[in-house]
């Protein structure tokens, strides 16, 4: 992705809205604007993408996928079977899913295995277990989800822009808290929702995970990450339902960027992907991390 003409969510929506089109259709026509590539390159490019996530989901959730630390691995598999088993979920069997999809792509990442980087590879499970999801429960085509996964990308090209997807700059709500907004935007345009709505569900998710520190144990994106990755598409799925409903953030999207843009600043460095405070800095974390050096020096 290359130039970007909207800098704000709210000029997206409103060229949607006058449009009367999804924000998809906006995102790819600016797209084609600013790259030497056609719609349809473009379409492709993104086609290839959702084969690489869905790879990576049919991977971790079939196979006892661990990390090469040994950390993590085979939540994501346990939970689905957990799934299919028939269980009645706390939380809802789509939701369960959900969950169990973004631990599957995060498994796998921690595994070095192939992902998309959406928006970065630490907070990768987030958009395509919520895009698979509710595109499944929607009834949505192949080529609804390519669409909705350029809505995603518009989000998170306006976070980047405005204040940042990096950790190690904004901490976790730079890295999953973006991914969030970017997958219930998503949603809500696979849902039928209005491009002021996908606004809505994306300020909500965001609003919702402000603050959240970056602290990986042993500066390894496994523990909280992949879990985290859990909990940011939980978000989503309930941003995206709230914002379907007529629920409206009452703060605009692109000032709850703004805020988490000041929340990263005020930041300190240690909760921001330096693995020096925060759970990486909790007794279990440094004898976790101690047992893993001693192995690596033997």
């Amino acid at each position: 992705m290359e130039a970007m003409f909207y800098k704000t969510v709210a000029e997206l929506v409103k060229t949607a809205e006058q449009r009367k089109c999804p924000i998809s259709t906006i995102v790819l026509e600016n797209q084609v604007e600013n790259t030497e590539l056609t719609l349809d390159e473009l379409l492709k490019q993104m086609d290839k993408n959702w084969s690489v996530m869905v790879e990576a989901m049919e991977r971790g959730l079939n196979e006892e996928v661990r990390s090469v630390s040994g950390l993590t691995g085979g939540d994501a598999k346990k939970l689905y079977q957990a799934h299919l088993s028939g269980s009645s979920p706390l939380s809802g069997g789509p939701v369960m899913e959900t969950v169990a999809r973004a631990l599957a792509v995060a498994e796998v990442n921690a595994a070095m295995g192939r992902i998309v980087a959406a928006p970065t590879a630490g907070s990768c499970g987030v958009v395509p277990a919520v895009v698979y999801t509710v595109a499944n429960l929607r009834g949505n085509s192949r080529s609804d989800i390519v669409k909705a996964l350029f809505t995603a990308a518009g989000f998170g090209m306006i976070i980047a822009y405005n204040a940042s997807i990096s950790g190690a700059e904004g901490g976790c709500q730079a890295e999953c808290g973006s991914a969030s907004c970017m997958a219930a935007a998503a949603a809500v345009e696979l849902a039928g929702g209005t491009p002021v709505q996908a606004a809505h569900a994306g300020a909500i998710a965001l609003k919702n995970v402000l603050g959240l520190v970056c602290d990986p144990v042993a500066g390894l994106v496994e523990v909280p990450c992949i879990k985290r990755n859990a909990m940011a598409a939980a978000n989503a799925m309930v941003a995206a339902d709230l914002a379907l409903s007529g629920i409206e953030s009452r703060i605009p999207i692109d000032e709850v960027i703004g805020a988490m843009k000041e929340i990263g600043k005020s930041m300190p460095a240690t909760l921001k992907e330096t693995a020096c405070g925060g759970l990486a800095n909790t007794p279990t974390a440094r004898l976790l991390e101690r047992q893993l050096f001693e192995a690596y020096e033997e």
